[in-house]
């Protein structure tokens, strides 16, 4: 008997449960292969998730040490930079305002003398010297938390990373963490666990601060189970026809007009115009609610912007045309000086003149320069500045000084306000006093970046002699040059020929 012939014999129940079973039981048996799949693929992605967790614990702890560790140099450079004496109170201060940095620290010599000290840090002395610009971390001997140690000019600062500030490091990261501790080729410091009894972990380590440090972090193990995967199959008949149900209804009702609105959404560009939204996104109500939602929060937003580049731009006017009359008045100002000068009916009248005309052009050239890059964001140029004060200097010499040569020697730099105009005033009153008194010698000015965040400026002539002659001219010049000098927080270096000045600048782009 044919197989045909068997299956025209069979009861109808039976002839429906084949046809059934042939057209779904090769679904279902793709649908358990797509499980499984499935299955596997979670547990690539909740490994994948553990590995993200420990990186994001480990970045918030690496963040944390840098943030404390630029802090602390940029404080320690400024408080050593005037010596030793109330050092850590420049340096607090200087801290003080840094948002969640340590506050404990220690100053020290460059052999590890400590200088001073400010809150309780423990004992240092087992932390190795490093040079200027280094940084080391390593775990403090008495496991208080993380000693981070740079290196500065005339020194090094050392402070403590807390095993509280750690805690919240890791717990702002928003890890789901169970277990972290960090370690060096010495010591190593638990912060978190240990975790419970008997739960499975997933371990990873990470060097941090340049392979000063490495973080052994473990995270929870969670995967899909066996019975998970039971589950997952056992109600595949009835799964296969509320899915096939709910994907015709869903496909067409909710499915489709939200990917219409999506491309709408995607498809918008500010610059284009207004945002066109799809009209007709079908039967649903709450879909034509969240289009219409859609629109008016698109409208907010671009209505705000408009208000604020409006608002931005009024200001940016206003700053710049009140930059614009001052520069004007300066301006005004020292041509007013320059035509009493003319007048004047002694020498000596016209040599204030001539030199009080000198120091507002100075401050005039300062305000220019400002008033051309306060667009910029990065600070005054001070290259372009002093190339315009020299020219200017040399326009405004005495008769005498005519022919005086003045050579620059300048490295971009940039920095603030305050710092150019007492570089202006300070180059002012040393080439002054140098064509007055020396109206023949070449002057020579030099600018020299010698760190990240400090630069050198040198003036050389044969006049500059750094023993006082006694004259009144020349105490009342050393003094001058003297405060100037400490308006860059600074001490003027005096040398036979050569008188040169350390000055803050922003760090190099």
């Amino acid at each position: 008997m044919s197989i045909a012939q068997r299956y025209a014999r069979l009861p109808t129940a039976a002839k429906l449960l084949l046809i059934l079973t042939a057209v779904l039981l090769p679904i279902g048996i793709g649908l358990a292969l797509i499980g499984e799949s499935g299955i596997h693929e979670a547990n690539r992605v909740l490994d994948a998730r553990n590995q993200d967790q420990s990186r994001t614990a480990a970045q918030a702890i690496e963040s944390l040490i840098a943030r404390n560790a630029l802090a602390l140099r940029i404080a320690a450079n400024g408080a050593l930079a005037t010596g030793p004496g109330g050092a850590c109170d420049r340096a607090r201060r200087s801290l003080a305002i840094a948002p969640a940095v340590s506050q404990s620290f220690e100053l020290e010599t460059g052999d590890g003398d400590p200088i001073c000290a400010i809150g309780e840090i423990g004992d240092t002395g087992t932390l190795p010297h490093i040079a200027p610009g280094d940084i080391r971390a390593r775990i403090a001997p008495d496991s208080i938390g993380v000693a981070v140690r740079v290196g500065v000019n005339n020194g090094m600062a050392t402070a403590v990373v807390g095993l509280n500030e750690l805690k919240t490091a890791t717990a702002e990261a928003r890890a789901d963490i169970a277990t972290l501790l960090l370690q060096d080729d010495m010591r190593e410091l638990r912060v978190l666990g240990p975790p419970p009894q008997g739960l499975k972990l997933h371990f990873t380590e990470w060097p941090i601060s340049n392979g000063n440090l490495s973080a052994r972090i473990g995270v929870e193990r969670k995967q899909v189970t066996t019975l998970d995967r039971l589950l997952l199959l056992l109600p595949l008949l009835m799964w296969i026809t509320a899915a096939m149900i709910t994907w015709l209804l869903v496909s067409r009702l909710l499915v489709r007009p939200l990917r219409r609105l999506e491309r709408a959404v995607q498809d918008y560009r500010p610059a284009d115009g207004t945002l066109d939204l799809p009209r007709k996104l079908g039967p649903s109500r709450e879909i034509q609610e969240l289009r219409n939602a859609f629109g008016r929060a698109i409208g907010r937003v671009e209505e705000s912007e408009r208000e604020t580049t409006g608002a931005l731009e009024g200001q940016r006017r206003l700053v710049r045309e009140v930059h614009h009359r001052v520069k004007n008045n300066l301006q005004v100002v020292a041509s007013l000086l320059n035509i009493h000068g003319r007048t004047a009916e002694t020498a000596d009248a016209r040599a204030a003149y001539a030199g009080i005309s000198r120091r507002v052009g100075a401050l005039s050239i300062v305000h220019r320069n400002h008033f051309a890059e306060m667009e910029e964001n990065r600070g005054l140029a001070l290259r372009p500045l002093l190339t315009e004060l020299g020219a200017e200097l040399r326009a405004t010499a005495p008769d005498a000084a005519r022919r005086l040569a003045i050579d620059l020697d300048l490295e971009p730099v940039n920095t603030t306000q305050d710092v150019a105009v007492a570089v202006a005033f300070l180059i002012t009153e040393i080439v002054e006093f140098a064509m007055l008194n020396a109206p023949q010698a070449a002057i020579e000015i030099s600018l020299r970046r010698t760190s990240e965040l400090t630069a050198r400026l040198a003036v050389s002539s044969p006049i500059l002699l750094p023993d006082e002659d006694g004259s009144p001219e020349k105490v009342q010049f050393e003094r001058i040059v003297g405060g100037l000098a400490k308006q860059l927080r600074s001490t003027l270096d005096r040398k036979l020929g050569r008188y040169s000045v350390d000055l803050p600048v922003f760090p190099s782009v």
